[in-house]
């Protein structure tokens, strides 16, 4: 005979599929802002070896990309603590439901308010993320007189 626990552990594994699913996509969020940050680190270790040797409009332009570097470092590192306190949020849902179906607890409410904060976190995550993105454009964009346009 099958033990009345083992039948509500394996209908909350099935409820908290789901869950678990986000936490894959979180994990891949997480993944390819850690690789932004470190590519921002890489450039900012490059332009520091350049800095004391520019001068001029060369100089100038080092000088506006690192303040451009260090703003991006903190939107990329504040889009990460988002992503991680979403996937912690997320992790508390899924345990949340296993105490719940474990000691007949009734804490749907508190599982589903848990599971909102995690989406509000995820979705300022992204906001952060998009938002560094879109610095990060203003430091790609090739200069004018390099591009030796002519003039009309």
């Amino acid at each position: 005979m099958e033990s009345p626990y083992l039948s509500t552990v394996a209908t909350t594994i099935q409820t908290a599929i789901a869950p678990v699913f986000l936490l894959a996509g979180l994990g891949a969020i997480l993944n390819v802002m850690v690789g932004r940050l470190a590519r921002i680190v890489d450039r900012a270790r490059k332009l520091e070896q350049l800095h004391p040797s520019s001068t001029g409009p060369e100089h100038d332009r080092h000088v506006w990309e690192l303040r451009l570097i260090n703003r991006r470092i903190s939107v990329i590192n504040t889009a990460i603590f988002l992503c991680v306190s979403s996937a912690l949020a997320t992790c508390l849902v899924v345990a949340l439901m296993f105490v719940s179906g474990l000691f007949s607890l009734h804490v749907g409410g508190i599982i589903a308010a848990t599971f909102v904060v995690s989406m509000v976190l995820l979705m300022a995550c992204l906001i952060y993320f998009l938002f560094e993105v879109r610095m990060s454009l203003g430091a790609i964009h090739v200069r004018e007189e390099l591009l030796e346009l002519e003039k009309r």
